[in-house]
């Protein structure tokens, strides 16, 4: 059992926390957000500190604030050298990490999605993968990045998954208009793609590229869609987005 500080505790931090309080460690949280913190106090018993509490607590510390507030934040913290430091921080660098928790210099680099509480989120790392996996495998896979830039890249593809979601809440939208039920339509819709994704095996490579040119055959309804998609400057409109992104992180 670790004792684990959350320093900002919202979307992101809180099934984290629960993954964490999951396997058995100890954590204290901080009071922002007041209603996020009280309510995992109240659902997994987690102590609630200031962020200097939480320093003091906690062997290892997981920075879960927003990018522009972080020198607000950490600057007038004083760290241990012995701190381990996890950031889920998009956007804020190894080098304003090293300055802003000096003199702890453990660090490790990820973001997850919310399903890393359940379990099969996949977590890019770049630093100390050992530590990582220690608190998040085998239930969520770590892959570990030999630079900054291709965490970033990393980044960039986890951003895309809302673009997808977006993708089949259009689709899910259409077939609830045609069928009255957009309940129905939605479970559809998930459990389409959820059970389509869940057939593939790990580890295999181009996958994606098999599965859907096997699907996209000459006069198929699928590769009218495909072919639909691309001409209408889909495929463009993500390799740009993806491209604008890792930019932006990379600074």
């Amino acid at each position: 059992m670790s004792r684990i500080g959350v320093i900002g505790t919202g979307h992101i931090a809180m099934p984290i926390v629960r993954h964490l309080v999951a396997k058995g460690h100890e954590i204290t949280v901080t009071e922002r957000s007041a209603r996020a913190s009280a309510a995992l106090a109240n659902e997994c018993g987690v102590a609630i500190a200031d962020p200097q509490g939480v320093l003091d607590r906690s062997d290892i510390v997981l920075l879960s604030l927003r990018p522009q507030h972080a020198r607000t934040v950490l600057s007038p913290l004083t760290f241990r050298p012995d701190h381990q430091i996890v950031s889920v921080m998009a956007g804020v660098t190894r080098a304003r990490l090293e300055t802003l928790c000096a003199p702890a210099n453990d660090f490790v680099q990820t973001i997850p999605l919310g399903f890393v509480q359940h379990g099969g989120c996949p977590l890019a790392a770049f630093g100390n993968a050992a530590l990582l996996a220690d608190l998040f495998a085998p239930e969520n896979p770590v892959v570990e990045v030999m630079s900054e830039a291709a965490l970033n890249s990393h980044f960039a593809v986890c951003a895309m998954v809302p673009g997808l979601l977006d993708l089949m809440t259009t689709g899910a939208n259409w077939l609830g208009e045609r069928t009255g039920d957009p309940a129905a339509a939605e479970f559809y819709v998930t459990h389409l793609v959820s059970g389509f994704l869940a057939s593939l095996e790990d580890g295999v490579a181009d996958q994606l590229a098999h599965e859907r040119d096997a699907l996209a055959t000459d006069g198929t309804l699928s590769l009218q869609m495909v072919e639909t998609l691309r001409t209408g400057g889909a495929r463009d409109a993500l390799q740009d987005a993806l491209h604008a992104i890792e930019q932006r992180l990379n600074g």
